[in-house]
């Protein structure tokens, strides 16, 4: 009798399934495998255990009914002090700010990679953490019986709404959001859906990649994307850019014929329609 051959999930295959349904949307583990685009052999599970084992350290040292601003401050001592997670000031477009094993490993980061992890953490202290897609830079709200907490991952500082107020001016002053159309601050700290903190990891890749002209590692993040925002179609028409670039003209041909059927009226549909037309000429097969 022939033995039946089980084959593992592809990485791309694996992060399909983490991100397909936004129920039970494996956040952390989702951009733990981001990082398995620069390393293939790279095990998301064996990155999970080590903030675990993180988490229990800390875990150890508090009674189970110590109050909430007492696993607050214990946190904030034990992840921007001890551990030594801070903002990676010197190198922040650097890649590796955006795989969380790295942040582990260096412990520097940007502010939602660092996010990430200090929100685990604060998860598995029975705090209430979330993530806030602030204008710029990405924050981290927690629930306390006093009131909402907004921390800066980057340096470790809480915010005052005062402080909240002046970081957003410029945002609001270049977006006609002053005076008559001011809108509250409460707007801009609302929680971010796990998608949603996903989607923004991956675009501060992309834009790193793109600026780079680093087609191979741009390709990569533009695979998660296309999964991560199947109603996106701009996403595939960046893909099949970066495909033609990559000198493969029946991809790219595809991902922008897909892109004009669903948005026929796009501003940049004739221009695309005739690069379209181009990539079929080159991957016409040849006549010999």
């Amino acid at each position: 009798m022939k033995q039946l051959q089980l084959h593992p999930p592809s990485a791309l295959a694996y992060f399909a399934s983490l991100v397909a349904e936004d129920s039970g949307f494996a956040l952390l583990e989702a951009a733990i495998c981001v990082g398995q685009d620069d390393h293939p052999t790279l095990d998301p599970q064996a990155v999970v255990g080590e903030i675990d084992r993180l988490a229990a350290r800390l875990k150890d040292r508090l009674p189970a009914d110590a109050p909430a601003l007492r696993r607050l401050r214990a946190l904030n001592q034990y992840f921007f002090v001890e551990l030594g997670f801070a903002g990676n000031v010197n190198n922040y477009y650097d890649r590796r700010n955006s795989y969380l094993h790295e942040v582990l490993a260096t412990r520097r980061g940007i502010p939602i990679t660092l996010a990430l992890v200090y929100i685990e953490l604060a998860g598995q202290l029975g705090l209430k953490a979330q993530g806030v897609s602030f204008p710029g830079h990405f924050l981290v709200k927690l629930r306390m019986p006093q009131g909402e907490v907004v921390i800066d991952p980057f340096s470790g500082r809480s915010l005052s709404r005062e402080e909240l107020d002046e970081r957003l001016a410029p945002y609001r002053a270049r977006h006609g959001l002053e005076g008559d159309f001011e809108v509250p601050l409460g707007l801009f700290l609302q929680a971010a859906p796990p998608r949603d903190v996903l989607a923004r990891l991956l675009h501060n890749l992309k834009e790193i990649h793109r600026a780079a002209e680093d087609w191979p590692r741009l390709l990569a993040v533009q695979q998660r994307l296309v999964l991560l925002l199947p109603d996106v179609a701009e996403e595939q028409r960046d893909r099949g850019l970066t495909w033609a670039e990559l000198g493969r003209p029946a991809e790219a041909a595809d991902d922008l014929a897909a892109y004009l059927a669903a948005r026929p009226q796009a501003d940049d549909a004739p221009a695309l329609r005739e690069r379209l037309a181009e990539l079929r000429r080159d991957g016409a097969p040849r006549l010999h």
